[in-house]
């Protein structure tokens, strides 16, 4: 985890206390690397809900096209890493989702999971960085490319988990916390493993229709229990 998702419209129900205002979602139930996807950041003490590339590109790689480009970070080095540091220490932020896909192999096949929170969408946590196309004037407000990663922990902390990585979860009394910059890098990881964990003990899965291994397809259908 994580390499594919859910997100909706729907969401923002989910998640009233982080998108309350930023405006709508869209809906895509089977998001994959290198899609726009939502992400909320803080700038200026306000909340924003920009899209950004899902795909870490940081500012110091030459072009769009160098790998790798990762679409995870894991938290047992995210705020040491040479790729993602700088992105830890400054620009947090979180992914929101409905809930994500997992995999098992069994004998006919990859057998799609979904996994989510019944009652709650997922604040995923992530970083965000800007990377500025050489093709454009410094003028052009196109210029800066923006890219995600999601955070990821070890799953064996979920009930009836299906992958050995998850996605590392806030709870919404620490949305504040993770955007702001008000702790440092220990108190951060401190209160991601913290969240993560106790997120985790709230997750369900059930079987999907195996249309959700295809990228190209989409719809709601893709996240109903199989009967």
């Amino acid at each position: 985890m994580c390499g594919r998702y859910v997100v909706a419209r729907a969401t923002s129900d989910l998640l009233p206390s982080l998108l309350d205002g930023l405006g709508p979602l869209p809906d895509d139930f089977n998001v994959a690397p290198t899609t726009v996807v939502p992400v909320v950041r803080e700038r200026h003490g306000e909340r924003q809900l920009p899209g950004a590339r899902w795909g870490f590109v940081p500012s110091w790689y030459p072009d769009l096209k160098k790998r790798p480009q990762p679409i995870n970070a894991r938290i047992e080095t995210v705020a040491t890493s040479g790729m993602f540091r700088r992105a830890f220490a400054t620009s947090r932020c979180i992914v929101p989702a409905q809930g994500y896909y997992e995999w098992v192999v069994t004998e006919t096949g990859k057998q799609p999971h979904y996994v989510h929170q019944p009652d709650a969408g997922l604040a995923m946590a992530g970083l965000v960085t800007a990377w500025p196309d050489p093709s454009k004037g410094e003028d052009d407000p196109d210029r800066w490319v923006l890219s995600t990663t999601i955070i990821t922990r070890d799953a064996h902390v979920a009930p009836g988990e299906v992958h050995d990585r998850m996605p590392a979860c806030l709870t919404p009394d620490s949305y504040d916390d993770w955007l702001g910059d008000g702790l440092d890098a220990d108190e951060l990881l401190s209160l991601l493993d913290r969240d993560s964990f106790e997120v985790a003990h709230d997750l369900v899965q059930h079987e999907v229709s195996r249309d959700a291994n295809n990228v190209r397809n989409n719809g709601p259908h893709l996240i109903e229990p199989l009967r």
